[in-house]
């Protein structure tokens, strides 16, 4: 498998189509500007859509892929190693910030078990049904996969991106359910951007003391150097330095490129995934937001890099998909004020405005002034 082919498939959204909706915003009532931010995201819906008016986005979609790394044994996260089950079942039992949000906003979700350290039974098949390995190795020390694991999980996220589209999903809403994610994300941000471990490590969704962010520090430095001799093949870069659920989020974001379904980016793991998928397709990161303001660095290093600016900046740290679902209600009220504004009345000819009888009256009056 060769991700650069990717560059061929994927086009940028119609940028003919993201004129006309510029122009049409020119004729609405509300002044041009008055609207902010919202009047951009309008223009980018159109153009994705290659619709002008914009549709409502009626079918979003959350999807939240989900794994364990090794690398959490070493004390890296807020949460036990292995732990990422107890995220999944939170969810699933409506207990979770992100739970309670899709509720609220009645978006569906889909969970997909892709590399979990749990027991495959403890979980509903339609979550478990796409596992591809059990866990993912230490990248201190280990690959986190095989070369062929990754490639198996680059295709299972590609094959959920199809499903997704071909299911009428018209906006995702991308996240991740994992322990010791983010330092994989971290990881791969700092091989990507060049920079060193101590730039990008931070403390997690579940946040951790001085002592685990050394720890952390520690183990993106030893991983990094493991990263470095393969960034030229973006496929080995994860299965040395990433892991499962970020291989097959990896596959889901260029897929969805292809197919043209627009992605909110949650969180530093969606976007690390997000940054490898652009080393591989250039224009790929035109059809992807960024929901939230993080707090990782990480994440803003690898949004700084994709010139992609967070909707929503306010200090959610919890992960799992809940700041990237909190922008969803305003990319929807985007799409509705651009569809539903009125036009400005056209200005009538100015013959049509009395300017012929002013002229008539104005000998008269030139000649009262001259008496």
């Amino acid at each position: 498998m060769n991700l650069d082919d990717f560059s061929d498939l994927i086009q940028r959204p119609d940028g003919g189509v993201r004129r006309d909706a510029e122009e049409r915003r020119e004729r609405l009532a509300v002044p041009p500007g008055a609207l902010g931010r919202l009047d951009e995201l309008g223009e980018w819906l159109s153009a994705a859509q290659q619709s002008v008016p914009v549709r409502a986005v009626e079918q979003p979609r959350l999807v939240l892929f989900a794994g364990d790394h090794g690398v959490a044994e070493l004390g890296v996260s807020g949460r036990p190693a292995g732990g990422a089950y107890e995220l999944v079942r939170s969810v699933l039992d409506g207990s979770s910030p992100v739970a309670v949000l899709a509720r609220r906003f009645s978006v569906p979700t889909r969970i997909v078990d892709v590399s979990l350290d749990c027991d495959p039974e403890l979980l509903p098949e339609s979550v478990a049904r796409h596992r591809v390995r059990r866990g993912s190795g230490r990248i201190d020390v280990e690959d986190a996969m095989t070369p062929e694991e990754a490639e198996r999980a680059i295709r299972l996220g590609m094959a959920i991106a199809d499903e997704e589209a071909d299911s009428g999903t018209d906006l995702v809403v991308l996240g991740d359910l994992s322990v010791g994610g983010t330092t994989a994300a971290a990881t791969l941000v700092a091989a990507l951007c060049g920079t060193d471990a101590s730039v990008v490590t931070g403390r997690g969704g579940a946040g951790i003391d001085d002592l685990a962010w050394m720890r952390k520090c520690a183990a993106i430095r030893d991983a990094l150097r493991r990263a470095r001799p393969v960034l030229g093949d973006q496929v080995q870069l994860l299965a040395t330095s990433g892991g499962a659920d970020l291989a097959a989020m990896t596959g889901f974001l260029l897929q969805s490129a292809v197919r043209r379904m627009p992605v909110i980016l949650d969180g530093v793991v969606s976007a690390a995934c997000a940054l490898v998928a652009q080393r591989a397709a250039f224009r790929a990161p035109d059809w992807w937001l960024a929901g939230q303001v993080s707090g990782e660095p990480a994440q803003s290093k690898a949004l700084d890099r994709m010139a992609l600016t967070p909707l929503l900046d306010h200090g959610v740290t919890v992960g799992e998909g809940s700041g990237a679902l909190l922008a969803l209600p305003l990319v929807q009220a985007a799409a509705a004020l651009a569809a539903e504004l009125p036009e400005r009345e056209p200005e009538k000819p100015q013959d049509e405005d009395g300017d012929g009888d002013e002229e008539a009256v104005e000998p008269e009056a030139s000649a009262v002034d001259g008496g």
